[in-house]
Formats: C-alpha cells, sequence, structure tokens
C-alpha cells in the first residue's frame, strides 16, 4: 500500500488530529465537547483513499486514543482483557468508516450521516445486553459535564446521547465531502432542526426541574484509611463501625436525616450480626437519623454484598443485595435478583450498590416503583471515581430520582434528577471525606422508564435498512 507523498501528509494529520481528539475526549476525566469533533478528520478523509486505508487509519486513531485508559485497565483487568478493549472497538468503528465511505462514493449522503451513528449505537446496545460491565465503555459518559444533552437520556437512555454525539460528526463529514447541494442542503437544515430540538428539550427540561419537591438532608461519608478500606473480621469490623461512629457523632446538629456510608464497610457473620445490628442501630438512634451501610454478609452457604439501612429508632429496617457483582473481586458472593424500596414521609428511597448502576434496566424497575431518590453504597479503584460515579449519575436522569452515592477510593456525589451535582467531595488523601447537603426525593416520571430501549430497537432497524439498501446502491461516476 503506497501513498503519494501529499496523501501521506493528509492521512498522517487526519489519524493524529483525530486520535488527539478521542484521547482527551474520552476515557476517565474527558473534555466532552472534543468526543463531538473526533470522528470528523477520519471520515473526511475516507472517500479520498482507498476503503483499506480508511479502515486502518480508523482503527489507529481510535486505538491511539483508548491509551488513555490503559494503565487503568492494566489495573483492574488481565492484560488480554485490556487489549480486546483496545482493539475490538477500533476495528468496529473502522468499520463504521468504510460505511461512511461506501455511500459517500455513491453519493448518497443521507445514508452516510445516519450508518454511523445507527452502527453504534446497535453495537453499545447490544455489547450492554451481553456485557458482565454492563453500560461501562458507552460514550454518552463522556458527556456529563454538559447538562442540556443529558437530558436526552430521559427520553431515549444514553442511546440518544451516542447517536447525537456521531450524527453530528458524520453530517459535518457528509457535508464537507463531494456530493449533491441539493442533498446537501436537506440535510445541513435537518441536522439543525435535529439539534435544535435536542438542546432546545435540555435547557427546557433544565429549567422546569421542581423548585419545591420535599429534601431530605443527607451526609456522605467516607475513609480511604487503610484502617477503614476493608475488615475481614468482627474485631476490625466493629473497630471500623466505632471509628464511623466517632465520625457521625462530631456531625451532631446539623440536622441529617441519614448518614450513607460505602460498600464493603465490614464483614458480618452469622455469629456477630446481632453485635452488629446492637452497634449500627444504637449509633442510628444516637444520631436520630437512618444509616445505610454496605457490608459484606458471610453465611456458611450462601454469602451476599449487602446493604443494611437502620432507622432512627434502633431497628433494621430493610436489606438489599447487589444484584451485578464485579468479576474477580467479588466471586464470593451470589447475585441477588429482588429490589428493596422504603417509603418515607419524604418520598420512595430505593437501594442499589456500586456496579448495579451500570445496569439501566434495574433503575428503570426502581423508577417504575416511583423511586425518587436511590440510596448506592460503593466502592471504586481511585482513578475511576469521576468516571463510575458518572454512569450512576446518568441513572437518575433517566430514571427521574436523586442519587446519593458514597464511595471508598473515589468521590462522594449527591445528584438530582437532572444530572445536576448537589455536592461532591473527592476521598483521597483524607482520613475522612464527608457531603452534607440536602437532596430533593421527587420522582419524575420519563419516558425512558415507561419505554426502555425503544430508541435502541430504532437503531438496529435503521441500521438494517441501510445495510439491506447497500445491495443496490450504484457507485457515483
Amino acid at each position: 500500500m503506497v501513498l503519494k507523498p501529499s496523501v501521506t501528509g493528509l492521512v498522517a494529520l487526519c489519524l493524529t488530529v483525530s486520535a488527539a481528539l478521542f484521547f482527551f475526549g474520552t476515557g476517565l476525566a474527558p473534555a466532552w465537547m472534543l468526543l463531538w469533533l473526533a470522528p470528523i478528520p477520519v471520515l473526511w478523509l475516507a472517500h479520498r483513499v482507498s476503503a483499506g486505508q480508511a479502515f486502518l487509519v480508523a482503527a489507529a486513531a481510535y486505538a491511539l486514543g483508548g491509551f488513555n485508559i490503559w494503565y487503568y485497565m492494566s489495573i483492574v483487568t488481565p492484560i488480554w482483557v485490556a487489549l480486546l478493549n483496545a482493539i475490538v472497538p477500533a476495528c468496529l468503528f473502522a468499520t463504521v468508516v468504510v460505511l461512511f465511505r461506501h455511500r459517500v462514493v455513491r453519493g448518497r449522503l443521507w445514508q452516510a450521516a445516519l450508518i454511523v451513528p445507527a452502527f453504534w449505537v446497535t453495537y453499545e446496545y447490544l455489547t450492554s445486553l451481553v456485557s458482565i460491565h454492563g453500560t461501562i465503555g458507552n460514550i454518552s459518559y463522556s458527556q456529563m459535564h454538559f447538562p442540556p444533552i443529558l437530558q436526552l437520556a430521559a427520553v431515549t437512555g444514553i442511546w440518544g446521547i451516542s447517536f447525537s454525539i456521531l450524527f453530528f460528526a458524520a453530517a459535518v463529514a457528509a457535508l464537507l465531502s463531494r456530493g449533491p447541494a441539493r442533498q446537501k442542503q436537506a440535510l445541513a437544515a435537518t441536522a439543525a432542526v435535529f439539534f435544535l430540538c435536542v438542546f432546545g428539550y435540555g435547557f427546557l427540561r433544565l429549567a422546569r426541574s421542581l423548585k419545591n419537591a420535599p429534601t431530605l438532608k443527607v451526609a456522605l461519608v467516607a475513609s480511604d484509611d487503610s484502617e477503614m478500606v476493608l475488615a475481614f473480621t468482627p474485631e476490625q469490623t466493629f473497630g471500623m463501625y466505632d471509628r464511623f461512629g466517632k465520625k457521625i457523632r462530631s456531625m451532631e446538629g446539623q440536622g441529617i436525616q441519614i448518614f450513607v456510608l460505602p460498600e464493603h464497610s465490614g464483614s458480618i457473620t452469622d455469629a456477630s450480626v446481632a453485635a452488629a445490628d446492637e452497634k449500627l442501630g444504637a449509633l442510628a438512634k444516637e444520631a436520630n437519623a437512618f444509616v445505610a451501610i454496605g457490608v459484606d454478609r458471610i453465611r456458611p452457604k450462601v454469602s451476599s454484598n449487602e446493604e443494611r439501612l437502620y432507622a432512627p429508632d434502633g431497628k433494621l429496617l430493610t436489606t438489599y443485595d447487589k444484584h451485578h457483582l464485579l468479576p474477580h473481586w467479588e466471586d464470593q458472593f451470589t447475585p441477588a435478583t429482588t429490589r428493596s424500596t422504603v417509603k418515607e414521609p419524604s418520598g420512595i428511597w430505593g437501594l442499589q450498590i456500586c456496579k448495579d448502576m451500570d445496569f439501566p434496566l434495574l433503575s428503570r424497575q426502581y423508577a417504575n416503583d416511583g423511586a425518587g431518590l436511590m440510596i448506592v453504597p460503593a466502592f471504586d479503584f481511585s482513578l475511576d471515581g469521576w468516571s463510575h460515579g458518572s454512569i450512576a449519575i446518568m441513572r437518575g436522569v433517566e430514571g427521574g430520582f436523586s442519587v446519593a452515592r458514597s464511595a471508598k477510593r473515589s468521590i462522594l456525589y449527591a445528584t438530582d434528577d437532572r444530572g445536576r451535582v448537589l455536592a461532591q467531595q473527592d476521598t483521597m488523601f483524607l482520613p475522612f471525606a464527608t457531603v452534607v447537603t440536602l437532596v430533593p426525593v421527587h420522582h419524575d416520571v420519563t419516558l425512558y422508564s415507561r419505554w426502555g430501549d425503544w430508541f435502541a430497537w430504532l437503531n438496529i432497524a435503521l441500521l438494517a435498512t441501510l445495510l439491506g439498501t447497500a445491495l443496490w446502491l450504484p457507485r457515483r461516476p
């Protein structure tokens, strides 16, 4: 494959720019606006080189951009998984670039602009159905610092956000290519109307958020101190609870109504469960507040990753066992299938734990239960505090509920049903990290919670139609 010097320079430029935009526009701390631009250089180049060259350039750009999370992936997954995570999406992105090229060289600019987002949404959705990690890696999570686009998730789920990003890039690239002027004018007008509707809805939904919803004063408390990260024996566990109790007592007088403590906060066996309930119940009673805590509930036959919620009178109000366990790290636990909600004067509260929030279906079920607040103990890997916390925030936008997420080695987050961060605090390098804020408890009925993944299926149908028409497309003169 030999390229002319002028073409070689063009290829190098497009590859470099796209790779840089992918690198800084995705990953653990992305600049959201860069991802909208990242595909444009390689899409623009596609019909100016051969199909094979377009594939290689696109794959290289995406793979190089993906090195932004290589260090993190090498920590949390085996090397072969990290390699697959880099290679497979890169090849799929390259495939869609070739499909885009195929339409452009045949003068079908509409199909070129639509096949890119339809293909990618189909890939992301089908992956989420079979992956043990749910929707982790979805490009929509890169947009968490841009609240107007997040509101689209209340209608389409995250699939509408992915569609919008790639439709913008593909439409711009199609308009910059050779093609019929009439098609370009129609495409430009349609894209303008589409994004006017998307962003108009986003700003309108943000402006129309309920101002007088019932509120709950929430305290999120976590510690990354070595003695507070993990506890395996009753003695270590009760020592951890004593330190939590000291911190909670120091926050007396602030009118706090619920304390949320992290996941894996101690190990409770059948022999120690009564003593643990007595200690934690006494703490709730002394604070005159609810206390939610994630524990390792160890039993002779079936152990679980459990959340326990204690009422202000000291009684154990309810428990919830985690549904989606982290492979390798939580193999000792058995996944559950039941949900837990409590109805309080402020509204309905739901209970989930950490990785559960990576899966939209469970949160959608809670939304249909009428949940107005999700109480989420969690435990992250330090580097992914923002990115993993963002996934939980997105579930609140989709389902119309607030989120109170307390995580070790992460960031404490309290957010409303629009995805706005009410308060946050990084837990790193602090003996105790705390967040105290008022959180609205209001369930906003969303189209996504009622209709589910309708938009993803619409993209699957669109892709099937576009692929089917390829058999009858003559090459443009």
